[in-house]
């Protein structure tokens, strides 16, 4: 049996290629089982990731066969929505690859993700409702903060999909490209990230994500850490270094 996650390591930043092709990249228990550990390396060593289906498609939905069987305890315990929440909470940015489509529990990865990049065949949505079912895995309340509550309502109460023109016009889809440079395209957005301070990066993400009431002594608290750091000084020197050079 291949492994549902294919994990590509690089100096600054993972690949993360959900591996189940055969069923839509379908997110089953063992799935999330290899996100958890991919989380935990991301969260030791932190570094850029991004994530991308095999097979011409994102993510498909939650294994449907898994869910009928799931009862009270089984949604009590979260487990769609404490991976996706820890794939949010990563210390440094996460870029979703959106190639065709991403519906249901595959659309709420994507949600959970800083960035995403789609393509023409891009088709976002979550139909849980039309199986007896919420989405529950952070739809209700990321959408809305993502896309504004109109919009997310028709996806979540109405069921409409969103094709790659309209979620780009939502701002739900960052950029949209043509499949074969989708990955490309995901490189490009990491070299822009990863040309600044990982560590500014990492905490510019830390307090965005802050509730309003941590802000501005969380602000204060960050930037007093960069202040003392070796990288900010000498980034500092050498911009004013360039600008001195400058007739």
């Amino acid at each position: 049996m291949s492994e549902p996650l294919l994990v590509e390591e690089h100096d600054d930043r993972v690949v993360l290629r959900l591996n189940r092709p055969e069923v839509r990249n379908a997110i089953d228990r063992a799935l999330v089982e290899a996100l958890h550990e991919a989380c935990r390396c991301l969260e030791e060593e932190p570094r850029i990731a991004l994530v991308v289906g095999t097979g011409g498609t994102f993510a498909a939905g939650a294994d449907i066969g898994q869910l009928r069987e799931r009862r009270r305890d089984d949604g009590l315990r979260g487990i769609n929505s404490g991976i996706f929440d820890r794939v949010h909470r990563l210390p440094m940015p996460v870029i979703a690859l959106v190639d065709g489509y991403a519906l249901g529990g595959g659309a709420e990865l994507a949600y959970a993700c800083d960035f995403r990049i789609g393509t023409p065949t891009t088709r976002i949505g979550n139909p849980e409702p039309s199986l007896g079912i919420l989405a529950a895995a952070g739809a209700t309340w990321r959408l809305r903060e993502l896309v504004g509550e109109p919009l997310a309502k028709e996806i979540l109460l109405a069921g409409r999909v969103l094709d790659a023109d309209e979620a780009l016009a939502a701002r739900l889809l960052n950029e949209v490209v043509p499949a074969d440079d989708l990955e490309a395209a995901g490189h490009r957005l990491a070299d822009r990230i990863a040309a600044s301070a990982p560590l500014a990066v990492r905490l510019t993400k830390s307090v965005l994500h802050a509730p309003r009431d941590a802000h501005p002594l969380i602000d204060d608290v960050a930037q007093a850490v960069l202040f003392e750091t070796e990288e900010k000084h000498d980034r500092m020197t050498a911009f004013l270094e360039r600008r001195k050079d400058k007739p």
